[in-house]
């Protein structure tokens, strides 16, 4: 099991340098939430969990911890390898300057090696890379979920992340689903990833009324920032169990290295008996449903 140390180290570097981006005081403030009701997600046919305590927005971390044994036979075991596109509301000069991103090689070799994945995006993402948005999300291998709208933080002291009001956590999840449907991504999970993997009961209960379950995570890669995909490989490696859920990113200027660790990390995990699912294959059978 990934420590919480290396899980909070991991988590910082990705915050400091997304702090390091020149948000200011002045750019903190999220921008409002469109008028519109924002469209829904995929249906609630989709597995999800049920609430938490006192109604709050349930937490999935990972799947059942078996050795893939169903009905007598064996399937493989399983485990979750999800992607974070993430972009902040206030890089937009940064990508107009030319900084990717994206990582259109990671998600071609995803199709190569046949690797379904979920996809944690947030509507800024979307919003710069529609055509990438909209192909990821019509692509059955794929499932696209919400990452927020901005990535800033939805607690206090994440990191260094700008953070978005309890006021306004519900509109900027919401408008991250508008952007979804601008960009032609059809049928969003229901599912949300906290920016810097950062809650507490406020920012659940803040979303309780959107249905959602939020998305965490038990094994993290390292690869954000990292420039040795040896050592990332290594840690996805130690750190992956039955059931697993893998946070990694699909940035090519935040994790460089991620494609080639996909390279390395598939058929090893693959040799030692494991099935890739997507996160929504996970829940389903932590419901009883896989």
């Amino acid at each position: 099991m990934i420590s919480l140390v290396r899980r909070a180290t991991a988590l910082c570097v990705l915050g400091a340098a997304l702090t390091a981006c020149g948000t200011t005081g002045a750019e903190q403030t999220p921008r409002p939430a469109p008028s519109a009701p924002a469209p829904s997600p995929t249906p609630s046919r989709t597995p999800t969990l049920a609430p938490g305590p006192a109604g709050l927005t349930p937490v999935f971390e990972h799947g059942p911890r078996t050795d893939g044994t169903k009905d007598g036979k064996k399937d493989g075991k399983t485990v979750a390898l999800t992607f974070d596109a993430d972009m902040t509301a206030d890089q937009g000069p940064r990508a107009a300057s030319g900084e990717r991103f994206d990582n259109p090689a990671l998600i071609a070799t995803l199709r190569k090696l046949k690797v379904p994945a979920t996809v944690f995006m947030t509507g800024r993402w979307a919003e710069e890379y529609p055509d990438e948005a909209r192909s990821i999300g019509r692509d059955p291998q794929f499932e696209v979920a919400n990452h927020s709208y901005s990535h800033y933080a939805y607690t206090d002291d994440c990191y260094g992340l700008p953070t978005v009001s309890k006021d306004h956590m519900r509109s900027d999840l919401e408008r991250a689903y508008t952007a979804f449907e601008k960009a032609g991504v059809p049928n969003p999970m229901p599912y949300f990833r906290f920016p810097g993997g950062c809650y507490d009961d406020t920012a659940l209960e803040a979303l309780s009324a959107t249905g959602v379950t939020a998305v965490q995570w038990d094994v993290v890669s390292g690869d954000a920032f990292a420039t040795d995909a040896d050592a990332v490989t290594r840690q996805v490696l130690d750190g992956v169990r039955p059931g697993s859920v893998v946070v990694m990113h699909c940035t090519r200027s935040a994790a460089p290295v991620t494609e080639e660790v996909v390279r390395a990390v598939v058929p090893e995990l693959r040799r030692q008996g494991y099935r890739f699912v997507k996160v929504s294959q996970l829940i389903g059978a932590a419901n009883g449903r896989g």
